[in-house]
């Protein structure tokens, strides 16, 4: 059985060199006033790494973690790291959890419990959170091509081949809605339904071919365009020089949370207080997770292997059930008649809050709305792939 436990136990001594670097670090300086507008704000990121560095204690949050179930399973001789948590209802539907970046598997620590107690008519789900590879505790890839096709060829192993699921729903934000939609492209026969935060157009559809665009569509794209213009700069240089940036962010624990920190201020719902929507030790833990595994540079390539390697477009509209999850202050919220372009469209919720990190700001939201989006799959749950009759062989 490729399928192994596996406990997150961090060395003291790596602790205790973050510490140290911490301690040291040398600070630019900053034109005064400026906030936000230059890039990470220096008086939050000298709050917050003092926190890392004198009061965040890793060993409760690493505890925490591994009150789930962890595992690594070895595809081809490629190790993905994933968690999966049985769902406690009288029947359950297996459902695969994707994040995306600049988060990890800790996007879902709140979502999962959520997911896995009973909900409506007994109903709760088998919830498998991998790390993408090159993020987290999954290896990382030591040659190209890894992109969002390739992950999702992994993924559909994971799920079918080592986990014994026939079928079930994609759920994903960010990376993991362009890798959920690969799996509804490549694999439709074991999809349920794919359940998405935002619409992964840019990595599905060669704009040039479309015709007839509405109003609000021009319209979305110039925002878009607008958008990537003042703020995708990030995106173009993780998708042309990330090793170049990868020495920065692997070498200083400062630089590594500026670089992250201002996505999560930028694209979180949080009206000027980012503590209003997580705590600090909820955003130290996401980047110790980098910090610990040293993936702040492979978790770059997904970006490069993407950009140089496109995976492959759909043709026409997916035919996979889809339900959309989309919070007010996501990146650039897209209409829905540009995503039924693409997906076949059974349910799309706006909730009055969140942004682009849904499961970590929303949890109790979008939990429903995935039991929701589940019930419009079915009348009759019970004939769901269930793990008690799914070959499930995951180790307890």
């Amino acid at each position: 059985m490729s399928i192994q436990p596996f406990s997150i136990a961090i060395s003291p001594f790596v602790l205790e060199d973050l510490r140290e670097r911490l301690g040291r670090a040398r600070w630019p300086d900053e034109i005064a006033g400026s906030g936000w507008a230059y890039g990470a704000n220096k008086d939050y990121l000298q709050h917050l790494c003092t926190h890392w560095g004198h009061g965040f204690d890793w060993k409760e949050q690493e505890e925490q973690l591994n009150t789930f179930h962890h595992f690594r399973a070895d595809i081809d001789g490629f190790g993905l790291h994933f968690i999966h948590e049985k769902g406690k209802g009288s029947h359950s539907i297996p459902i695969l959890l994707t994040h995306g970046y600049p988060d990890s598997f800790v996007r879902f620590v709140k979502l999962i419990p959520l997911l896995t107690q009973p909900g409506p008519n007994g109903l709760s789900f088998d919830v498998i959170v991998p790390s993408i590879p090159g993020y987290g505790f999954s290896d990382k890839p030591v040659g190209p091509g890894m992109n969002a096709a390739r992950v999702a060829d992994l993924f559909a192993r994971l799920m079918k081949e080592e986990l014994g699921y026939p079928a079930f729903i994609a759920h994903g934000g960010d990376w993991g809605s362009s890798i959920s939609a690969q799996l509804a492209l490549r694999f439709p026969h074991l999809l349920l339904g794919l359940h998405l935060t935002d619409v992964p157009a840019r990595n599905l559809v060669n704009w040039k071919e479309l015709q007839d665009l509405s109003r609000v569509e021009k319209d979305y794209l110039e925002t878009g365009r607008q958008w990537y213009n003042a703020e995708g700069a990030y995106g173009m240089l993780q998708g042309t020089k990330p090793q170049t940036l990868a020495y920065a962010v692997n070498d200083s624990p400062v630089g590594l949370a500026a670089w992250i920190i201002e996505k999560f201020y930028a694209w979180t719902d949080h009206r000027g207080d980012l503590e209003a929507v997580y705590t600090m030790d909820e955003l130290l833990t996401n980047l110790t997770v980098y910090w610990v595994t040293q993936t702040a540079g492979s978790a770059f390539r997904i970006y490069y292997e993407s950009m140089q390697h496109p995976p492959k477009m759909a043709a026409g509209k997916i035919g996979t059930p889809a339900g959309f999850c989309i919070g007010p202050k996501d990146l650039v919220p897209p209409p829905r008649e540009l995503a039924e372009r693409i997906f076949n469209v059974q349910s799309w919720t706006l909730p009055l809050a969140g942004g682009h990190f849904m499961a970590m700001e929303q949890p109790q939201q979008l939990a429903e709305d995935i039991f929701s989006f589940a019930a419009t799959l079915t009348q009759k749950p019970a004939n769901f792939p269930a793990h008690q009759r799914s070959g499930h062989n995951s180790p307890e």
